[in-house]
């Protein structure tokens, strides 16, 4: 280093005006020189020691707020005083990754002064983002809320930051957010370290040896034959200095654990200004509200804050990997990291002797590529005030863990003759550190006879040793039959600069343990003589950090509580102490207190779950007579601010009739049952009170008490609402004839006209008299009093006459829409409603089937189990039910069966995954061939070539992809149920083709296996799919905890899960289990399912090198509507060609129909995903579709010739749409659009003065104007006339045609909520007669609404049902005439 560099100012500390963090007594470096004899202390200051009587009420607390410097106080009077070394930069030329952990850091001014890097410190614009003030701020909100808080927050213990409004509406699940479940000091400290280790406090000093220089000899004097041994060779390298050996601890606030073999990070402090979290840790990250932290300086000294705010200790949040070690200032960086340093600062030059960095010039864009390079580190911050610590992991030492315990068990089981093992242990570490010190101090560079006597002896000749010698930087080398640990170069090269650090952290980190183990064993080495002197000192660090964050027993006292309460709260699950944030050993009256206000502070949201924890702990206590009373007074205030317990929630639901036994039939689930049905279920109860006789207002508030249970346990504004409406103005019969002024006995008919002249007198009071006639009608239970309400007239007597041949409509059950057009739909279909009804007949309940009538047939692509097989034969028999009552009943409308409803929309592995939840399943119907699914394995490497029978796969029919080979864009994945032989691909999102040979997987095909079912997703009936280029995966969905296998009748499901499932139990039900292989021909074995729903296709993918081809089965073809202007055959042309990734090249994959089944399904998915806003949304746009479908050109024996040509006008059609669709539909609009808003604003602009706009510039904007429609205009007329020639070249292709027979349609804005029904035509008598089935309601409408142009409407299609001309497959009204009785 030359003179103008020594003489370059060190840079200034980066907390201007604040006091150093971490380190209080480090002096603050100045540009001043410093002495040597201040500068370095040869004697480091012991860390505190615990005072006597730790524990008793006798000791005070000695509060530690900030760990001790290595100079914080002398060891003796005449001990010069010790000041941090400060930092320097070099430059690293070459650092080798070997896996250690870096012995070199990025530091800056002030070793001892660890604080946060002044760039985080001094941007309030970048950190303090990270510190949202989610809580009350200003001085008044604070004073009102936490100074004033009244009696409703008012507690024994002193605690603040509760806001009494926050507290009471802790269901709104939408208001302002605190920063969660946190705990208090005793677990920060489990958190920190394990509490069963030591950490120890770390400090070392040069050995006082002098270095062995040898004279040079004289070569005459020298025989290359003489066998004597060789003279220390001249070293290239100094001693460590005293700075070397300080700084060779990994870190200022490191700290060594023996027993992790390790290094941790660990500070804390007390700052206004928050920790600057790394960029991940502020993306993932919201800390607690820092401008009321900032009021408080630290919860463990009250005096000390300003305004005065108590609280009993700290309240911890942890933040994993929110800190980057690399802004720790002197930063810590791992080894891989400072290996690039030489591409960073080459500016740098080497100091002789350090291993420091020296920067010669500011470069900002390089501390920015610096950057967030070292370890994540955990965050803890106390939510109540300015402290907050910072811990990382073990940091593993030079020597690996496993490599050091397995020496040291060695040495201990193996002592050396007449020593014991500690003694045989400490005599072969003090020999590895005799070694070390000879290298690095003696400078004696000769090699290490590994095979020598006293070596092998003291240390060990294995290969345990030789690994802990190379990974200190030795080199094992045999040398005529001698094995020899060859030392390291430390030399002035940046490999032996390297060299010299890891050995001399080696070093370092031998000595502690060394230290701790002698520490450990004192009677073992109580006249034990040391071999050579102990430089490195150690001592417990333990009480320093325990004092610091609060958790000393001097702090919080350990077993506080007295006998018969601490035994009873023992019971109690673990949940308690976890979820309280407390332990056992430290729990106290007031901590129990303190932690549960603290939580429900914190966390309200889950403020249900801690008072179940403090009912169950009082109510425990209780029955042991040995509560204390201030739980008692807290429990008690508690319960008069409304808290509910979860069994306040149990109770609510038996009460609001659900249940399998109970009123509805219906297990209560919190994700699959909707507020709408929850309200309906408390208007039966309310409804069921007013037939009562006695107890109705009990029963009615015990109801209205239930609703508002449920709306905050659901966090529903919703139910909230309709409870507070009704909690204090609810209508009873009574009040409802009290109302109208009329007595009981007046009939239905004079109550209307008594309604009708009290609406005249008081027209004001028209709210008030309908709802007391409706609680009349319902009391009543009078039809006429309801449609008089519903229509505004009296319709005298009810009757409902239905002609005997009009088909049979299906009342709801609850949101069952989706499940009345599917019933009804397979009503329509003549063999299937014959099979099923015939099927019936053929169930035998009781049929006994052996292993091998199970092995001989398979649905869905696997075995099926006993269980399943009875299950289906009930489903089938009460679908044959549904089917009579629909063919003979006088009702206009059918109600299905709730035990068909739940078989519809279970599964079974729903309905065994449930049964094993509630503690056991019925196993005794299934058995080990039949559990077995040997069908395809999930994700595999190579596909199956061809397949066997129908399986799983991750499409179905509205809004899921029935491919695993992502296609276009615009489409879409998802984990949807649907039947496929292709289970190994079923996932949520599918992989793309790899650069394996292996071929791409093939399409799925939407068969489903009836083991899985859509009953655990979310209240969506279509699935979302990305509009984007590259479709991302699906949001995640809500975790279901407890999945039931009851109905959900309180959510809509997708008429397709609910197809698949059904499609299974019929199959299964109507196997012929008793038929031999090979006794019938396969047409015979094939079931009325796959002969009525399935098709085979091929895939060919044509690359460079060679093609694949599969073949499958499929049910449904799906078409994607994302944009308009397209219709049913562009497509399903874009499903049958795509461009796929294989092998890293784009090649084309074909799709080819080998065969159709008589009824093929088109699925319209209309659900498309926004990955900007993250969110579903429903496509609207109209497809255009006709009476007959015509499938010749995609057929597989097509004329190449015609699809050749086909293929390049569709081509061009694809890019002349995507052309236009990006110019109407730009991400900020259209572009037309903006343009002439554009003109438009700079030609009328009169208030501010543009100079730049001129004529000129407004020509130019109307030009352009002109060119963008001349574009759009063209590409609609390229697009028609394209379309003209493609549908020419198929005119001809007209043999394989289908005919329009069912459409279903959801009606609705968005894809979570909406209304089922469907369209079938009146087969095969009036084909031009359409019938609409709206749940009960059945109508005939004109084919004209069928294909009716659906643009602005939010009613579309999402299914369309083709049947094959002559296949009369459908018979849509099949009615019991009694006629033909009469003839007969």
């Amino acid at each position: 280093m030359n003179d103008k560099d020594a003489q370059k100012p060190r840079r200034p500390l980066p907390m201007p005006g604040s006091p150093p963090a971490q380190r209080p007594n480090t002096p603050v470096p100045t540009n001043s020189p410093i002495a040597p004899t201040r500068f370095y202390s040869t004697n480091p200051p012991p860390l505190p020691h615990r005072p006597r009587g730790v524990g008793s009420n006798r000791t005070t607390v000695q509060t530690i707020d900030e760990p001790p410097t290595y100079g914080s106080s002398t060891s003796g009077p005449s001990a010069p005083e010790y000041r941090e070394p400060e930092s320097r930069l070099v430059t690293e030329d070459i650092m080798i990754d070997d896996g250690h952990p870096t012995v070199t850091q990025r530091t800056s001014p002030g070793w001892g002064t660890p604080v946060w890097d002044s760039a985080a410190l001094t941007d309030p614009e970048g950190y303090n983002k990270t510190w949202e003030n989610n809580w009350p701020s200003s001085d008044a909100a604070w004073q009102s809320n936490f100074l004033d808080s009244g009696d409703k927050t008012s507690s024994s213990v002193p605690i603040g930051n509760r806001d009494d409004v926050e507290e009471m509406c802790w269901w709104d699940r939408e208001a302002k957010k605190r920063p969660g479940r946190g705990f208090l000091p005793p677990i920060l400290e489990a958190h920190l370290h394990n509490t069963e280790h030591s950490l120890l406090s770390v400090s070392a000093s040069a050995p006082d040896i002098t270095p062995n220089l040898p004279a040079e000899r004289d070569p005459s004097q020298a025989s290359s034959s003489s066998p004597q041994r060789s003279a220390p060779q001249r070293s290239s390298h100094l001693p460590p200095t005293e700075e070397e050996v300080r700084t060779a601890i990994p870190h200022p606030n490191a700290y060594f654990c023996p027993k992790d073999y390790g290094w941790m990070l660990l500070s804390w402090k007390s700052s206004s200004v928050p920790p600057p979290l790394s960029r991940s840790g502020r993306k993932e990250h919201t800390l607690p509200d820092q401008s009321f932290r900032q009021k408080n300086s630290n919860c463990l000294s009250p005096d000390d804050n300003i305004f005065g705010i108590a609280n009993k200790t700290h309240h911890f949040h942890r933040y994993q990997n929110a800190i980057d070690s690399s802004q720790l200032t002197p930063a810590y960086r791992g080894l891989e990291v400072v290996d690039g340093l030489k591409q960073k600062r080459r500016a740098g030059t080497i100091i002789q002797g350090e291993l420091q960095l020296v920067k010669e010039q500011a470069d900002e864009n390089m501390d920015q590529d610096m950057d967030e390079t070292g370890f994540p580190l955990d965050l803890y911050v106390c939510c109540q005030c300015s402290f907050y610590c910072v811990a990382s992991k073990i940091i593993p030492a030079i020597i690996p863990r496993n490599l050091w315990y397995h020496f040291i068990e060695g040495r201990k089981t193996h002592p050396l003759p007449g020593k014991s093992g500690e003694h045989s242990v400490a005599t072969a570490v003090e020999t590895m550190l005799i070694a070390l010190e000879n290298k690095l101090w003696r400078l004696d560079n000769r090699d290490l006879r590994a095979s020598g006597t006293s070596f092998r002896t003291k240390i060990g000749c294995n290969d345990n040793v030789k690994q802990i010698f190379e990974s200190l930087g030795f080199r094992w080398e045999e040398r005529q039959n001698d094995m020899y640990l060859q030392s390291p170069s430390l030399d002035s090269s940046p490999r032996g600069r390297l060299a010299r650090a890891k050995l001399l952290r080696g070093w370092v980190e031998v000595g502690a343990w060394l230290a701790d183990f002698k520490r450990v064993y004192p009677s073992a080495f109580k006249d034990y003589t040391l071999v050579n002197p102990s430089w490195v000192k150690v001592d417990s660090a333990r009480e320093m950090y325990q004092n610091a964050i609060g958790s000393h027993p001097d702090q919080i006292p350990r077993n506080e509580l007295p006998d018969p309460v601490q035994m009873t709260l023992d019971s109690l699950p673990v949940t308690f102490w976890t979820d309280l944030g407390l332990t056992r050993t430290t729990a106290s009256t007031a901590l129990i207190e303190f932690a549960y206000l603290a939580q429900c502070r914190c966390d309200p949201i889950h403020t249900l779950q801690y008072f179940t924890h403090l009912s169950d702990a009082i109510s425990e206590m209780q029955n042991f007579q040995t509560c204390p009373q201030p739980l008692e007074e807290l429990f008690a205030m508690e319960r008069s601010r409304g808290r509910i317990t979860q069994r306040d929630v149990d109770d609510s639901v038996v009460i609001l009739g659900f249940g399998s036994e109970n009123l509805l039939r219906v297990e209560y689930s919190e994700n699959d049952i909707d507020d709408q049905f929850i309200e309906n279920a408390w208007k039966t109860r309310v409804k069921e009170s007013f037939r009562m006789t006695t107890g109705a207002s009990e029963f009615q508030r015990n109801a209205t008490d239930a609703l508002k249970v449920l709306a905050e346990k659901r966090g529903s504004a919703y139910l909230r609402k309709c409870w507070e409406a009704s909690k204090d103005s609810l209508m009873t019969p009574d009040r409802a004839y009290q109302t109208l002024e009329v007595p009981q006995e007046v009939d239905d008919s004079m109550l209307i006209t008594v309604f009708n002249l009290r609406l005249e007198e008081q027209p004001s009071q028209l709210d008030k008299m309908r709802e007391a006639l409706l609680v009349i009608a319902e009391s009543r239970d009078s039809e006429r009093l309801r449609k008089f309400m519903e229509l505004g007239s009296d319709p005298g007597e009810i009757t409902a006459p239905t002609r005997p041949d009009w088909p049979r409509g299906l009342n709801q059950l609850g949101n069952t829409c989706y499940l009345n057009s599917l019933l009804q739909y397979f009503y329509t279909i003549k063999n299937l409603r014959e099979a099923v009804s015939a099927g019936k007949k053929g169930l035998d309940d009781d049929e006994k089937l052996s292993d091998d009538d199970l092995k001989r047939h398979r649905v869905g692509g696997r075995l099926v189990t006993r269980r399943e097989i009875v299950r289906s034969k009930k489903f089938v028999s009460q679908l044959a039910d549904l089917f009579w009552n629909m063919e003979y009943a006088d009702n206009p409308a059918v109600t299905p069966t709730i035990e068909l409803a739940k078989l519809a929309l279970v599964t079974s592995r729903d309905e065994e995954e449930d049964e094993v939840d509630k503690g056991g399943t019925d196993s005794s119907n299934d058995t080990d061939a039949t559990l077995v699914d040997d069908g395809p394995v999930r994700y595999p490497t190579e596909p199956p070539s061809s397949p066997k029978s129908p399986s799983r796969s991750p499409g179905s029919i509205l809004g899921k992809r029935a491919r695993d080979i992502p296609r276009r864009p615009s489409e879409m994945e998802v984990d949807t149920p649907s039947y496929s032989p292709r289970e190994d691909h079923s996932s949520g999102s599918s992989p793309r083709l790899s650069d394996d040979d292996s071929p791409p997987p093939l399409i799925p095909l939407n068969y489903p296996e009836a083991s899985t079912s859509g009953s655990k997703d979310e209240d969506v009936e279509m699935q979302a799919i990305s509009s984007s280029n590259n479709p991302p995966p699906l949001p995640p969905r809500k975790p279901v905890e407890s999945p039931s296998s009851e109905m959900m009748f309180g959510k809509q499901h997708d008429v397709a899960e609910c197809m698949d499932n059904c499609m299974f139990q019929i199959e299964t039900a109507l196997l012929k289990f008793d038929s031999m292989i090979g006794s019938q021909s396969d047409e015979d074995k094939t079931s009325v399912v796959k002969r009525l729903f399935y098709g085979k296709i091929r895939q060919n993918v044509v690359a460079a090198d060679q093609t694949h081809e599969k073949e499958d089965l499929f049910s449904h073809l799906p078409v994607n509507v994302a944009d308009e202007g397209f219709d049913i055959y562009d497509g399903l042309g874009r499903y049958f060609y795509d461009v796929v990734d294989y092998k890293s090249q784009k090649v084309p994959m074909q799709l080819s129909l080998v065969s159709l089944p008589p009824l093929l399904h088109i699925q319209l998915q209309r659900v498309q995903f926004d990955r900007e806003l993250c969110q579903s949304w429903k496509s609207q746009a109209y497809v255009k579709f006709g009476e007959t479908l015509y499938m010749d050109r995609f057929m597989d024996d097509v004329n190449p010739q015609k699809k050749a040509q086909s293929r390049i006008i569709e081509d061009e059609l694809n890019i002349c749409r995507e052309r236009l669709r990006t110019l109407l539909q730009g991400k900020n609009g259209a572009f037309l659009t903006a343009m002439d808003s554009t003109r438009d604003f700079l030609s009328k602009q009169d208030s501010v003065s543009l100079p730049d706009v001129d004529e000129e510039m407004i020509t130019m904007l109307n030009e352009e104007e002109a060119h963008l429609k001349a574009e759009i205009d063209g590409l609609h007329a390229r697009i028609q006339i394209l379309k003209t020639d493609l549908e020419a070249i198929w005119q001809d292709e007209t043999e394989v045609a289908y005919e329009l027979t069912s459409v279903f349609i959801h009606r609705g804005s968005t894809p979570t909520f909406g209304h089922y029904f469907f369209y079938s035509r009146h087969l095969p008598d009036h084909p031009d007669e359409w019938f609409r089935y709206n749940d009960s309601d059945v109508s005939v409408i004109p084919k004209e609404e069928v294909l009716a142009d659906t643009t602005g409407s939010t009613a579309n299609p999402y299914l369309l049902v083709y049947t094959r001309k002559g296949s009369e497959v459908v018979d849509t009204v099949k009615r019991f005439d009694p006629s033909s009785l009469i003839e007969e």
